[in-house]
């Protein structure tokens, strides 16, 4: 896996510097924002042999931040970004409420068109690194992939060197990782850390 997250980082650096450099058009700059996100299902049992209980993630409040580069091609543009981003969902497993929190290095490469005046729309894969996850009263493993690709979609509006947009992400395949109870009356079971969630975000081109 540290191959992959050496890959992302010089794909990302890659990216951006050609874009930042291209033509005079092209730009490079830095953004943040806030998310909402749900991962997917949580399945656990109470002590052997008990029927599995699924549980649908609540939504919760994230940030991220990174910079990002863009290559403007007429009426269309390339804009590779990297982003750290920080997510959380909630669970009720037994009772309790248990919040599942993760870390990640984004990588979306985005392709987008101005659709009139300063809106524009666009779409393009995802590939995220995983750095940490953690589910709380629980001893978690690390999800079965680090490095995993989803897509974004959204569309935003340009103001002069401000931008601001809305996205929705979602992973493409299940990244289930194993957990257990910290007291003697374990709960186990696994958790699907693929992200569906929506993304607020404000850039400033510099």
């Amino acid at each position: 896996m540290k191959f992959n997250k050496r890959v992302l980082l010089s794909a990302a650096i890659a990216c951006i510097g050609f874009t930042a450099f291209a033509q005079k058009d092209s730009g490079f700059g830095i953004k943040a924002g806030l998310n909402y996100n749900q991962n997917g299902d949580l399945i656990a049992s109470v002590g052997d042999g008990a029927e599995n209980i699924v549980q649908g993630a609540d939504g919760k409040v994230g940030y991220h931040f990174g910079v990002f580069g863009k290559l403007e091609l007429s009426s269309l543009y390339i804009r590779p970004e990297l982003i750290y981003t920080r997510t959380s969902s909630s669970y009720d497993v037994s009772g309790s409420t248990n919040d599942y929190d993760i870390s990640k290095l984004d990588l979306p490469v985005l392709v987008g068109v101005k659709v009139i005046g300063p809106l524009h729309v666009f779409a393009g894969p995802a590939f995220q690194y995983m750095l940490e996850n953690d589910l709380e009263d629980f001893s978690i493993n690390d999800a079965e992939n680090d490095f995993t690709v989803g897509l974004h979609l959204g569309a935003g509006v340009n103001l002069g060197r401000l931008g601001l947009d809305v996205r929705y992400e979602r992973g493409f395949s299940e990244n289930e990782a194993e957990f257990v109870g910290n007291n003697v009356t374990d709960i186990s079971g696994r958790v699907d850390s693929r992200p569906s969630q929506v993304i607020f975000s404000a850039s400033l081109k510099l």
